[in-house]
């Protein structure tokens, strides 16, 4: 009955259990322990949940994969007289659609408080689920009552006296306090943990694998910044970079980062190395994407090993060094084609060619080799391997992706857009 097993969503499913109700949901990004702690089933795709409700909510944000997710076609996999709530974000439906379906009885009712056109204009199809008599419209408020506004105003001056008496506040956006000359020190890190996360959501994510989406990460920091007395804001970056790509809405903060992390199932353990590095960074930060585990042992050893992502900072500027085995020197921003290859004479060639029949300009490229001492004994032999990394001027498109794959010989290939 749920589109995303998100916070809100969570808090709907153990109200409708309350209720007497079985709970199902999709979410791709949900952590399974999470959905059990609620008695919520997680179906494996859209299509295997739609048969199966009575009660449909949606709590998803408005990004380009969730726009206009209910089509008529979602819309028919529903059973005859079942009902629909958007509580959302208006244009997860498509509104024509839903008017049909009221129409013809297949779907029994809406209740919805948000719309595709806001403030819906006379005439529109928003306007008219409105008036529609199975739909129960209402505005979306969230703390714009009087009563909500007069409880936000007592909140924030009880905060205040709390900071001029001393003590935290419970809700301050840049607790914990840290000295402004450590924070200052900081913030190139802070950007590239952000990045990094990000990097690795878009990157291992394209992969469209189950198992490439983990909740276990090292952060591990060498060098200088492995000294840094507070790495709150590291820990709630790499939050922020891990879930932007996946959930516009979301406000990831120093302050709510472990919530945030807790309610996702996702673990960091962040690790000081005091080893002397094998590297000529003055600091490096490594993401660790810890492979899943079974009893204590790999799942699939022969295919699952840990993902790797490890950055730098120059003159305060972001740095990706590495990319699991491989040994990279790019700067993290913009538009990113991380193409996985045999590194064969012409490859670069057929690569850019492809891109420009296309009309995919190059801004630049840079080709990552096996760094030395991370090769991998393979069945087949793996020091021929290379990554490209190629800096484009706009969105790469899935077809694009798929000719580079298919005519142009590489293994595996992912847009990341920073």
């Amino acid at each position: 009955m749920l589109i995303c097993s998100c916070t809100v969503g969570l808090i709907v499913a153990r109200l409708a259990k309350g209720l007497g109700m079985n709970v199902n949901a999709v979410d791709p990004y949900a952590s399974s322990a999470v959905a059990a702690s609620a008695s919520v089933t997680l179906m494996p795709s859209l299509a295997e949940l739609l048969p199966t409700v009575d009660f449909l909510t949606i709590h998803t944000p408005l990004i380009a994969s969730t726009k206009g997710m209910i089509s008529s076609v979602e819309l028919a996999q529903m059973k005859p007289g079942s009902r629909i709530l958007n509580v959302a974000r208006g244009g997860t439906i498509d509104e024509p659609a839903l008017m049909n379906a009221l129409e013809t009885g297949h779907i029994a009712g809406a209740a919805l408080d948000v719309f595709a056109t806001e403030p819906p204009t006379s005439g529109s199809t928003s306007a008219q689920l409105i008036a529609h008599p199975r739909v129960i419209p209402t505005p979306h408020l969230g703390a714009s009552t009087v009563e909500a506004q007069e409880n936000v105003s007592i909140d924030v001056c009880e905060q205040v006296l709390q900071i001029l008496g001393g003590s935290l506040p419970r809700s301050a956006v840049n607790a914990p306090l840290i000295l402004p000359e450590e924070y200052k020190k900081l913030q190139p890190f802070v950007h590239l943990v952000e990045k990094i996360g990000s990097i690795y959501t878009q990157h291992y994510g394209s992969a469209k694998s189950p198992l490439s989406n983990r909740n276990t990460f090292d952060l591990i920091y060498e060098g200088e910044v492995s000294e840094m007395n507070n790495t709150k804001p590291l820990f709630a970056a790499l939050i922020k970079g891990l879930m932007s790509p996946i959930s516009k809405d979301l406000n990831v903060n120093i302050v709510n980062a472990e919530l945030v992390a807790r309610e996702r199932g996702i673990i960091v353990n962040e690790q000081r190395s005091r080893d002397t590095p094998s590297h000529s960074y003055s600091s490096l930060i490594t993401l660790v994407a810890r492979a899943a585990k079974v009893n204590g042992d790999n799942l699939g050893s022969s295919h699952q090993h840990d993902y790797i992502i490890s950055g730098t900072c120059s003159e305060s500027q972001p740095l990706i060094s590495r990319i699991d085995r491989f040994a990279t020197s790019f700067v993290p921003e913009g538009t990113l084609l991380i193409c996985h290859n045999f590194d064969s004479p012409g490859k670069i060639g057929v690569v850019g060619s492809i891109l420009g029949k296309r009309g995919v300009n190059i801004n630049f490229m840079s080709v990552a080799p096996i760094s030395k001492g991370k090769k991998q004994q393979k069945e087949i032999d793996s020091s021929d391997e290379a990554l490209m990394i190629l800096g484009v001027d706009r969105a790469v498109d899935e077809c694009v992706v798929k000719g580079l794959v298919n005519e142009g010989g590489v293994l595996s290939a992912s847009v990341v857009s920073l």
